[in-house]
């Protein structure tokens, strides 16, 4: 089953850049088939490459409600799935004390009385969704069982009311820093993407996009000496959102170039532990980039 929301590799592309996400061919492509054949997007890539913007970038061309499942050790079931309103479960049997058990329990196992977390708010509703399961990887090992039927067949079981289905499928994004190695089972049942750092070119128009007033040709140094940055043995490299924020920095600071006062003064806006900003500091050679 589809979702619709796209018509072509050239679609997804220029549609994804009109709400400001410039999408490379192959992330591009790989939306464009995971709408057109209704599978799962499993995202993998280091931290601020745009994953998890990816799914807010769908949803809005989409038109579609983001429903979002942040995953973090020791999400289970009740977090993910659903749980039941047992303070009004209460209420309600404390009124109803009169009744017979059968009567009260057919009551308050009902959908009334059910709230909805993020997987089975995701397939409720006729309405158009783009769920995003953000992290996976922080989730506890148990919790991609959780995620089976609800990828497979897009459906969940409820014991006391049976199984709920999906009247109009999500569009589905699982992203991971690959923390840990997901399981096969729930590889099998997504199409793959991995984004890694964009190339020199593309990085230039991601930041001319998102920090319009910058100077071309600092926005070109400031992507080049990132490059340089991300070569060194550095505890965390830095990402495109901190070539971003780095590029709105230097344009707040009025910088019109990267000389060695603005690269010390400013360096901790891109790197964000200190024996990383030393060794930069040490290693950088402007002259050569």
């Amino acid at each position: 089953m589809t979702t619709g929301y796209f018509t072509s590799v050239d679609d997804v592309a220029a549609r994804l850049a009109a709400t400001g996400y410039l999408a490379s061919p192959a992330v591009a492509t790989t939306v464009f088939l995971a709408d057109r054949l209704g599978k799962p997007l499993l995202v993998e890539g280091p931290a601020g490459v745009g994953k998890t913007e990816l799914a807010k970038a769908v949803a809005e061309v989409a038109g579609a409600r983001l429903v979002r499942l942040q995953c973090y050790e020791g999400v289970d079931e009740s977090r993910a799935l659903y749980e039941w309103n047992h303070a009004k479960q209460l209420l309600r049997i404390t009124a109803g004390r009169d009744e017979s058990w059968d009567e009260t329990r057919t009551d308050i196992f009902s959908e009334e009385f059910l709230l909805s977390r993020p997987l089975l708010g995701a397939i409720r509703g006729a309405d158009p969704k783009v769920l995003l399961i953000d992290e996976t990887d922080k989730a506890d090992v148990e919790v991609e069982g959780l995620l089976l039927e609800v990828l497979s067949d897009f459906q969940v079981t409820v014991p006391e009311l049976g199984t709920i289905s999906a009247e109009r499928r999500p569009f589905v994004v699982l992203t991971s820093n690959a923390s840990r190695e997901l399981s096969e089972a729930l590889r099998r049942r997504c199409l793959f993407l991995h984004i890694g750092f964009p190339e020199e070119e593309l990085e230039r128009r991601i930041v001319r996009m998102k920090v319009p007033g910058l100077d071309e040709a600092l926005a070109a140094s400031v992507v080049r000496v990132v490059g340089a940055l991300r070569a060194m043995d550095l505890r965390k490299v830095p990402s495109v959102a901190e070539t971003i924020d780095w590029a709105r920095t230097l344009l707040a600071l009025g910088a019109d170039a990267l000389d060695e006062t603005v690269v010390r003064d400013s360096l901790g806006v891109v790197l964000k532990h200190q024996d990383d900003v030393l060794k930069a500091a040490a290693k950088l050679d402007l002259d050569a980039v």
